[in-house]
């Protein structure tokens, strides 16, 4: 499956699974990169921090084998351009010592240590770059968050994207987005399968272990709904369910049709207007929430080592109910 960030995120209160683990918050320092950019006074002084920092090349999206001269030429304007610097000094009040990222990274990652004893926490580096890179890059080693996205409705520049996908690039999004994209390196799933039901699991568990990983967090910024749409779709649910019943729609492949339900969009119009964008997601961390609750003695990891999503599905005997165990 493909999956990109905000197709990434924000939904109502799961209940979680008890846990044996014991966690210990990770020390997290973080790299300003931005202050190495914005210092580079020729073009040769750009190409030099490309070579000592080699996955800026993945962070920019360039291919392995292309040559540095063009994104050295347009990051070197950038940062001689008045405007962006002085945006970027925006940005850095703004964001302050990012101290609150630091501290939920470091309790997440001891979280995920709790569950994960070999997990290494990987090293975080901040960007800004006037839109060049990637909102954020992260692999098993490294992060990188490019500031510039996550500036929020007051910032002097904002992402070129509609207004109901500007909402989750805010600095409270950036650390439940991080870890989804975590989730993947442990979120099993069977590349056979290629249902909508099998994405709504996969998307399900992802969400589940930015739950586990940092409870505390809200769950509107954990899927991205407003408080607003959490409340409507889960008064809702039942209607929404016996919509994805009568149409067969947990067994559909055909692409489009998935996409419709999984898509990030203003409304689930087919539903109602009042319908969240992305609802099948919001479903699929239902369904995984009360597998959970079905099945006690499952454990988080084995959950996201199960690659059965309708084994999951089966065992969560949901029925749109809106009760919680």
């Amino acid at each position: 499956m493909k999956h990109t960030f905000l197709g990434l995120l924000c939904i109502f209160s799961i209940a979680l699974t008890s846990c044996n683990t014991q966690s210990e918050k990770i020390p997290v320092s973080v790299q300003r990169l931005e202050n190495e950019i914005f210092a580079a006074q020729s073009p040769a002084d750009v190409a030099k921090l490309l070579a000592k920092y080699p996955f800026l090349k993945d962070y920019f999206g360039l291919p392995k084998d292309s040559t540095d001269s063009l994104i050295t030429s347009q990051l070197y304007a950038n940062v001689r351009n008045v405007s962006l610097q002085k945006f970027k000094q925006e940005l850095q009040v703004h964001f302050g010592l990012l101290t609150n990222i630091q501290s939920q990274l470091g309790q997440a990652f001891g979280e995920i240590k709790g569950h994960y004893p070999n997990f290494k926490a990987p090293k975080v580096y901040t960007a800004i770059t006037g839109f060049m890179g990637s909102d954020l890059y992260v692999t098993d080693s490294l992060i990188v968050i490019g500031l510039d996205y996550f500036g929020g409705p007051k910032a002097t520049y904002r992402p070129q994207l509609y207004d109901y996908q500007l909402r989750c690039y805010q600095q409270e999004y950036i650390v439940p987005a991080i870890l989804f994209f975590m989730a993947k390196s442990y979120n099993k799933s069977d590349p056979a399968d290629q249902t909508l039901l099998s994405e709504m699991i996969w998307y399900g568990k992802g969400y589940e272990f930015v739950k586990h990983a940092a409870p505390q967090m809200p769950d509107s910024l954990i899927i991205g709904y407003s408080e607003q749409q959490l409340t409507d779709v889960y008064a809702s649910q039942q209607d929404v369910w016996a919509y994805f019943l009568d149409r067969k729609l947990l067994y559909q492949t055909k692409e489009e049709q998935k996409q419709r339900f999984l898509a990030e969009r203003p409304a689930t119009v087919e539903i109602s207007q009042f319908c969240p964008g992305g609802v099948a997601r919001w479903l699929g961390w239902r369904l995984v929430g009360r597998y959970l609750a079905e099945n006690p003695s499952v454990k988080f990891v084995d959950l996201m080592n199960n690659a059965d999503a309708r084994q999951v599905f089966e065992g969560a005997r949901y029925k749109g109910q809106k009760e919680e165990n």
